[in-house]
């Protein structure tokens, strides 16, 4: 199998540096260069002692190095800008970007449509996060209520989590769920936001890393369902899965789910 070349948008970010430990790592990838917001000078140190290429130019990098993938971690604002530039290179992508937009992803579609090119889009690369959205989704039937607690690091720039918005429009796709709708309230938004019926809360302290809550409500009864990431480590398996997998599989696919097949 040949290698597969891979270039890491916003390596020096907490979920770039990650991703780049675990390319390296990888027998079967090869990391060929890396960006950032800041010039940081000319090239990366890896942890295997060699350098590779850094810049702040993303297409001028794409043209120096020929990545096979471009994987992305910084915002959905950027991220859509990058992915315009890597389609028209032809360059497969692996994003994950927090809060894409449905007008967003469309594009992304178009793009990858367009240009015959794989586009996957994982709102969390967790296992354990995609189990957790594959049950809720199961449960969804039964109960007429449903919350989701989100909480995040203090210096999260969005609000809510991308994962939580795509459990809320999963949730809310089948059926209308109902919401207690407050005759006065004291203060505005103290049911947190609303999709369908679906409430979503979220938390932003120092100390948190990634954490959703969904709690499933009928008549005398409740379910919780949660997932706790400890630590950025636990989303290397699917990123890497992404990478191996995307160039096999034209079109846009959304969901770490859907390369697992759960």
């Amino acid at each position: 199998m040949a290698t597969i070349k891979v270039l890491v948008n916003g390596a020096t970010g907490k979920m770039g540096t990650e991703t780049v430990a675990a390319v390296t790592r990888q027998e079967d990838l090869a990391l060929v260069g890396a960006t950032c917001f800041r010039d940081r000078g000319p090239s990366l140190n890896l942890s295997n002692g060699e350098q590779i290429p850094l810049s702040t130019d993303l297409a001028e990098l794409i043209q120096r190095v020929k990545p096979d993938v471009m994987v992305d971690f910084t915002n959905a604002t950027v991220c859509m800008e990058s992915a315009v530039i890597a389609a028209a290179n032809s360059i497969n992508m692996v994003l994950g970007a927090s809060g894409f937009s449905p007008e967003q992803l469309a594009q992304l579609d178009a793009l990858a449509s367009d240009n015959g090119i794989g586009i996957i889009v994982a709102p969390n690369f967790a296992l354990g996060a995609v189990v957790l959205k594959r049950l809720a989704e199961q449960a969804a039937p039964y109960f007429d209520y449903v919350d989701i607690v989100e909480s995040h690091h203090e210096a999260k720039i969005d609000s809510p989590s991308g994962f939580a918005l795509a459990l809320a429009r999963s949730l809310g796709e089948s059926k209308q769920f109902s919401r207690n709708q407050p005759e006065k309230e004291h203060l505005p938004n103290a049911r947190g936001a609303e999709h369908n019926g679906v409430s979503i809360h979220s938390i932003r302290m120092p100390g948190r890393s990634a954490h959703h809550e969904v709690i499933f409500g009928a008549a005398g009864q409740t379910v919780t369902l949660r997932h706790d990431t400890l630590g950025r480590d636990c989303y290397m398996p699917g990123v890497i899965r992404c990478i191996q997998e995307v160039g096999g599989r034209p079109g846009l696919v959304i969901g770490l789910e859907n390369i697992l097949g759960l």
